[in-house]
């Protein structure tokens, strides 16, 4: 899986495989949602998904790796549907992970992982996308939070 951000190019790729499942890469490109799924599947991968806290801090382990500076913001494979509603009693927010190679992405996740920076627009007519936004936070390293 990767996550591409909008921020300049480090100087090398990061990587970080946990002992079990797919390894996450960082690739940092100022592109759309769609030019980042591209970019991930020509590098036989897809955008990130996360379904546990041990899976996102991973993922803000390898962003801290590759010396991302705050704010930024990633996207990872996170979709919501022209068909599905906003459900604000839900961590994803009605939002859900697209699935990987024929594989099927976890929908249900920790409530823990329901972090937005702020409250998806209400609808149930538009398709709608969100990605990983990092915040600078000097106390104690980045702060997280989903953004649409």
């Amino acid at each position: 899986a990767c996550a591409l951000g909008r921020t300049p190019p480090p100087p090398r790729a990061a990587v970080r495989c946990p002992s079990a499942g797919a390894c996450f890469s960082a690739h940092l490109a100022n592109v759309s949602y769609e030019d980042a799924r591209d970019a991930c599947d020509q590098r036989r991968g897809s955008l990130a998904w996360v379904s546990s806290e041990p899976e996102l801090h991973l993922l803000l382990e390898l962003l801290a790796e590759a010396a991302v500076p705050a704010p930024a913001l990633f996207w990872v494979g996170l979709k919501r549907n022209a068909s599905a509603c906003t459900h604000n009693e839900h961590p994803l927010r009605g939002f859900s992970w697209e699935a990987v190679g024929g594989g099927t992405a976890p929908q249900e996740v920790p409530a823990a992982l329901g972090r937005w920076l702020q409250e998806p627009l209400r609808s149930c007519l538009t398709a709608r996308c969100a990605g990983l936004h990092l915040a600078a936070d000097p106390g104690d390293g980045p702060r997280w939070s989903w953004k649409e």
